[in-house]
């Protein structure tokens, strides 16, 4: 593989792409700074294929990304590899309003073959090939000029190794038969409203305090005021409020602005500045939670009942034991609020694991259990699903 030189104008990255353009795949990873912005800033990205690899620096006087954009979210004929995908293309939907696609991700790739649920670069690499990664670099500042040939080597290196365990996990997920496992997750890690965040629906995000239509009416209107000013200041959400100062303000709400300065998580300069001010017009202005929007409610607990409860933890057991004959990981095959749902309700085919493959090897026997036609027995030391004879289950 051909290791360019870091790309710091827009003409050597026109040559990059035209050398990778048409390759069948490319592996993708970035390097940025959040601690202090409320929007990611994009410090480096790279990029490799079979046979070359570059890192390229955004931040270079002049640079023009396009043309890497545009293969990134507008070519179809190549595919984006990334590992733990999330955040790299949260910032590529940032700079173009679109995701990557299509896209694969091999931290899931790694779920399908049995791997922990949350695999890290590092284990992934040496579990593949061997190597054992040097993190040295890893919490460097990525922002600082000029960077290293450590830095760089570093980040490169994401990408190399990417390049040549993808092929390799792709022919596993082909022998196994399970590589259709993944479309659907890869679909929603691609769906761009994962990252068209909408402050009026930011609330969602913090803990409510309570279920009163008027106290979530004022949590949803403070929620998507700090949403905004953070954006608008390219500050930390937290960094204007926290969370539990929002959720303390919506349930005890001060009827003037002076009372802001008594208000814990607040500066006492809140009780007259412009911010205060800010703040205070969005308590004015809240109107208490349409009943089409209030929450549902959990689930778990009095909901679902003692021996509802009781069902779901029985499914949780009987989704570990499938996981481990399949040697996949649990979370790709159901998650508990899945599996609670069955319990409370019986068969809803709006639950994932009640359609499609999911349903084939393990929903099936989910609803058997459900419905009395499958129970748990012990062989030579294992614990294993068993069918019910429904005749001496009649007569039980």
């Amino acid at each position: 593989m051909q290791i360019h030189p870091l790309i710091e104008t827009s003409a050597a990255l026109v040559e990059f792409v035209d050398l990778i353009k048409t390759s069948d795949f490319v592996a993708v990873d970035t390097e940025f700074m959040r601690e202090n912005t409320f929007w990611p800033e994009l410090c480096l990205i790279q990029v490799a294929d079979s046979d070359h690899a570059a890192a390229i620096d955004p931040m270079a006087p002049g640079m023009d990304l396009k043309p890497l954009l545009d293969l990134l979210v507008d070519n179809e004929d190549v595919l984006k590899v990334f590992h733990a995908g999330g955040q790299d293309v949260e910032i590529i939907f940032n700079l173009t309003g679109k995701t990557p696609h299509p896209i694969f991700d091999t931290q899931i790739g790694q779920m399908a073959l049995g791997q922990a649920e949350q695999v890290g670069y590092s284990n992934l690499v040496e579990a593949w090939i061997g190597l054992q990664l040097d993190k040295g670099a890893r919490f460097t500042d990525w922002s600082r000029r000029p960077l290293d040939k450590r830095q760089i080597d570093y980040a490169i290196g994401d990408v190399t190794h990417l390049a040549k365990i993808f092929p390799m996990m792709l022919k596993k997920l082909v022998k196994t038969g399970r590589g259709h496992w993944l479309d659907e997750e890869m679909e929603k890690l691609a769906d761009p409203s994962n990252y068209n965040l909408d402050p009026d629906k930011a609330w969602q995000r913090i803990k409510a305090p309570s279920r009163k239509p008027d106290v979530l009416g004022r949590l949803k209107a403070l929620a998507a005021w700090r949403e905004r000013e953070a954006r608008n200041k390219n500050l930390p959400r937290g960094r204007i409020v926290k969370d539990e100062t929002l959720a303390d303000l919506a349930a005890h709400p001060p009827k003037q602005q002076e009372g802001l300065g008594g208000v814990r998580g607040l500066s006492a300069t809140w009780k007259s500045n412009d911010i205060g001010g800010r703040l205070m017009d969005a308590l004015a202005n809240a109107q208490p939670l349409a009943k089409d929007d209030m929450p549902d409610r959990a689930p778990r607990g009095p909901g679902l009942g003692k021996e509802g409860t009781l069902v779901a933890d029985l499914l949780k057991l009987l989704l570990k034991i499938r996981a481990r004959e399949l040697n996949v990981a649990a979370r790709l095959i159901a998650r508990s609020d899945d599996l609670e749902a069955l319990a409370a309700g019986g068969r809803n085919d709006d639950i994932p694991m009640m359609r499609g493959w999911r349903y084939d090897v393990f929903g099936h026997a989910a609803l058997d259990l459900v419905e009395g036609r499958m129970g748990f027995a012990v062989k030579n030391g294992k614990l294993v699903m068993s069918e019910i004879d429904a005749a001496a289950a009649s007569e039980v």
